[in-house]
């Protein structure tokens, strides 16, 4: 705290309390605060999955070092404006005052603060001022959402040089994976038993821990395939069904030709996420949803079509502007249906309230998933549930059915940890520039013409697990998934979702029309091996191998011949073994 701050408190201000005792803690709170403050260690990396409550736990290490003179002020470095804000908001009702408004151009603050909000960007523009005011006083730093310190190198400089001189620094972040092996500043890195070097943390509390806790809420992602039609720059017309195998730049196609406004496949969607969400807004009288789009164009498109749907005009976020922050706080304490955003929301914003996710966007990378699944996770009260529209994309289905896979950032391996190298071979450039650069992707969808899209109902994945089978947009079927209800616990969702499944299997069978006709084996046999095939390829993209290689573990693993002479038990046991190497159990 500045020397005069507790003087000079503005009547804006409330009178400070004793620091750290406002709000209690959660267990792994509580547990990471006490393993901080007995290691009394200059760095600290807290890895906490998305919703959990990262932000009160580090405010809780500031309340008590402050309170012991331990440091006299608070630095706190965030990826976003609207999070700066957020962040000093945080504070403030635990009596700590920070400036999101500091500038570099000014370079100093009033003396009522204890410290200050920056982003990531801001230090990195100026680093010999934020140098400077950390020299100036005993300074804590928190880094939230660290790994955002090794986006380039000269940022992971810059902070290095910022921070320092910080007499202690508490990194903070949900996923600590990267697609690059870029060094994150401050993290501590140890070479694993298979040789490779990893980040390091102090403290972690996974998405497995915190579910079982009632910290997060359980996620139902909800895939959807379709028929896909589009024009190659060279005027070639393809055509390719979603989630069927297929090489990695006709899926990259077909998935952009799905998220075509134009199509049938997004209205069919949106649709199907706004029935989910009237259905979950029985039990949660406030659930919102929201859609994440690749860019402006498609996101203002994407808000047409839900108006024409809902009958409520959506809030529209379209960059990281203060107009934009303000759209998010006012959606955040209202109880209308939709938000339409371009990345603003997919981390850190805290929208407690959104409840059903439709992910429209082409951005592939674990952690940009693991971040945007983030935002539908937080739990205000048991039982709540979340819902996440996704494309049958192996690479988005494989993300989603390792969510409670614990990873590390990877400095060994170019690509990052195993899993996360691109899905993208020519145009992972461009599909990359297009997640950061709001106006790329309107270019990239002019290199080919997207002609026409349907959508189905392929299945809901849930606890790593695929529960359903293909139905038809509108059918009764889908209506089944669509209408779980909104308040469920998790032997719940599980015994709801067999249910479905054994009277959807039943239906399908011929029930109420004779005896159902038997499926000849080689039919069966055939589905099976593209059941497999499936499975390999996604398998195979996460952990950047070749299809051969996946299939030759299969056989060590499971025994048995070659798949094209392996027995339908045979093929049987590798899709039950894969589907637990999806999710870490070998």
């Amino acid at each position: 705290m500045s020397q005069h701050a507790a003087e000079h408190l503005p009547p804006a201000f409330p009178e400070r309390a004793a620091w750290g005792t406002a709000g209690a803690l959660r267990a792994w709170q509580a547990e990471a605060l006490h393993q901080y403050l007995d290691s009394g260690a200059r760095d600290f990396l807290a890895v906490a999955t998305p919703g959990a409550g990262k932000t009160t736990f580090a405010l809780r290490v500031a309340a008590e070092l402050l309170a012991k003179g331990e440091v006299t002020g608070v630095t706190v470095v965030a990826p976003t404006e609207h999070l700066k804000t957020q962040w000093a908001d945080a504070a403030a009702r635990v009596g700590i005052h920070l400036d999101p408004k500091f500038s570099n151009s000014v370079a100093d603050t009033a003396s009522d603060y204890d410290g200050v909000a920056l982003t990531y960007a801001q230090v990195a523009s100026r680093p010999s001022i934020h140098e400077q005011r950390t020299k100036g006083e005993r300074t804590l730093v928190i880094l939230d959402e660290i790994h955002h310190g090794g986006d380039n190198k000269s940022w992971g400089s810059a902070i290095r040089q910022a921070f320092d001189p910080a007499v202690r620094r508490l990194a903070l972040t949900g996923t600590p994976f990267r697609s690059d092996t870029n060094p994150i500043p401050f993290v501590t890195y140890e070479y694993g038993d298979d040789g490779i070097l990893r980040s390091s943390a102090d403290y972690t509390y996974g998405y497995a821990q915190a579910l079982a806790d009632h910290v997060v809420r359980p996620v139902l992602f909800m895939a959807y395939g379709g028929g896909m039609r589009w024009r190659t720059r060279a005027g070639d017309e393809v055509a390719a069904r979603l989630g069927e195998p297929m090489t990695k730049d006709v899926a990259a196609q077909a998935w952009r030709t799905a998220l075509d406004p134009k199509g049938e496949w997004v209205p069919s969607v949106l649709a199907a996420a706004d029935r989910r969400l009237t259905e979950v807004r029985r039990h949660v009288e406030d659930a919102g949803g929201l859609v994440i789009a690749s860019n402006q164009t498609q996101a203002r498109a994407y808000a047409r079509i839900l108006h024409e749907i809902s009958g409520e005009k959506p809030t529209v976020v379209l960059s990281d502007d203060p107009g934009s922050s303000a759209r998010i706080e006012e959606f955040a304490g209202a109880t209308s249906r939709w938000m339409v955003a371009v990345r603003m929301v997919s981390e850190g914003v805290d929208v407690p309230r959104l409840c059903v996710g439709v992910y429209a966007t082409s951005a592939s990378t674990p952690l940009y998933f693991a971040q945007a699944v983030g935002r539908f996770v937080r739990a205000r009260r048991r039982g709540e549930t979340a819902s996440v529209f996704l494309p049958s994309v192996p690479v988005i289905l494989a993300h989603a059915g390792s969510m409670e896979v614990e990873r590390d950032h990877a400095l060994d391996r170019p690509g990052g940890d195993e899993g996360e190298a691109p899905m993208w071979s020519e145009e992972e450039g461009l599909l990359a520039a297009a997640n950061r650069d709001e106006g790329a992707s309107d270019d990239l969808l002019g290199s080919f013409e997207a002609l026409e899209s349907d959508a189905h109902f392929d299945h809901v994945l849930y606890d790593s697990k695929q529960w359903g089978a293909h139905a038809d947009v509108g059918s009764e079927d889908e209506q089944d998934y669509l209408g779980l209800p909104g308040l469920l616990e998790h032997d719940q969702v599980q015994a709801l979702l067999s249910e479905r499944q054994t009277r959807q299997t039943k239906k399908s069978g011929g029930r109420g029309k004779g005896p159902a006709q038997p499926v000849s084996a080689h039919r069966a046999l055939a589905a099976q091996r593209r059941e497999l095939n499936k499975l390999v390829s996604a398998y195979a993209q996460k952990r950047s191998l070749p299809h051969a290689t996946v299939h030759m573990d299969l056989r060590r693993a499971c025994g048995g011949p070659e798949l094209a002479t392996a027995t339908s038990e045979q093929v049987g046991e590798r899709i039950t073994t894969i589907r637990r190497w999806f999710v870490g159990r070998r």
